[in-house]
């Protein structure tokens, strides 16, 4: 088999469908790029439990008499409580954080919001006791035996956030995957299309070939070919958008999360990793769908 012929073939065959070649691109890109997306998010969301397992606490907040005047929390009822969690056989460690601190925090936090920080005050956030169980999953022993008690406001089980916050991401996880789904039946249907008007236009020399001894598979190559170039073509043009997002979208949009470890960065070996699947995807997609299309569809 000559390669020069069947490479030769494959640029005609892109150049003469040049309109359903670029739609089978874009389509394939606009696929590939909402599965890489995915893909990304679910890399976030694996690294983000990660850090929070080891730093999954429950919250004792304070009353606001004690959050404006024991500072130090050298005085009862403050004192007091903090003696009873550390003495909590459950308890690992306890961190007692003041109205200053926790604003400070939060000014940190949402940095890149100035709109926000205008409208919060110090007065609004309650000292609180950051505690660390040996057990993450038995909240619930601290919540029973400190709610109510003098001198607390509330307890607050950081998991209760975390899973509506972690399932708020699974949900666009999930809805991006729906529409690359989608997608990718549309790019299906076009690279179908593509290969039957490919064929169709050059039935002549195809039917040509056949008769003076050309194989199946060498005339039925270049139209295969044409398939898996363009869906290669979209998975590059996806990647490169997906590095986009990230510096000038992503980066800027949630530099304050970021640099306060609220998320985990999607970083560029993230987008290096997942990479090589959304070739593979197209690759695999373009040459399944061509022989598919190929073999119901053209008979010579």
């Amino acid at each position: 088999m000559r390669a020069s012929f069947v490479f030769s073939e494959v640029l005609t065959g892109l150049r003469r469908n040049v309109t359903m070649t670029v739609a089978m691109i874009l389509t394939t890109m606009v696929s590939l790029l909402l599965l890489g997306g995915g893909l990304l998010v679910v890399r976030m969301i694996d690294k983000t439990q990660a850090v929070y397992e080891d730093k999954l606490q429950v919250q004792v907040y304070l009353t606001d008499d004690i959050s404006a005047n024991d500072k130090s929390c050298a005085e009862d009822p403050c004192s007091g409580l903090r003696t009873a969690l550390e003495n909590n056989p459950a308890v690992e460690t306890v961190t007692y954080e003041n109205r200053d601190a926790a604003y400070k925090r939060f000014t940190e936090i949402f940095s890149s919001q100035p709109e926000l920080l205008k409208l919060a005050r110090p007065q609004a956030l309650p000292a609180s006791f950051n505690v660390k169980l040996y057990n993450p999953d038995r909240p619930d022993v601290i919540k029973q035996t400190f709610t109510g008690r003098v001198g607390v406001d509330s307890v607050a089980d950081q998991s209760e956030f975390l899973d509506r916050f972690f399932d708020a991401l699974n949900g666009v996880r999930n809805l991006t995957f729906v529409v690359a789904l989608i997608q990718a039946v549309a790019a299906l249907l076009l690279i179908s299309n593509t290969v039957q008007v490919s064929a169709f236009t050059r039935r002549t020399e195809v039917g040509i070939m056949r008769l003076v001894g050309a194989t199946r598979w060498y005339t039925q190559l270049p139209f295969l070919l044409e398939a898996v170039v363009a869906g290669v073509i979209g998975a590059v043009l996806a990647i490169g958008l997906l590095v986009l997002a990230k510096l000038w979208f992503l980066d800027k949009l949630l530099a304050g999360p970021f640099s306060a470890g609220v998320i985990r960065p999607i970083e560029g070996i993230d987008i290096l990793l997942i990479s090589p699947w959304l070739l593979l995807t197209a690759i695999g997609i373009s040459a399944i769908t061509g022989y598919v299309t190929l073999r119901l569809y053209v008979r010579q």
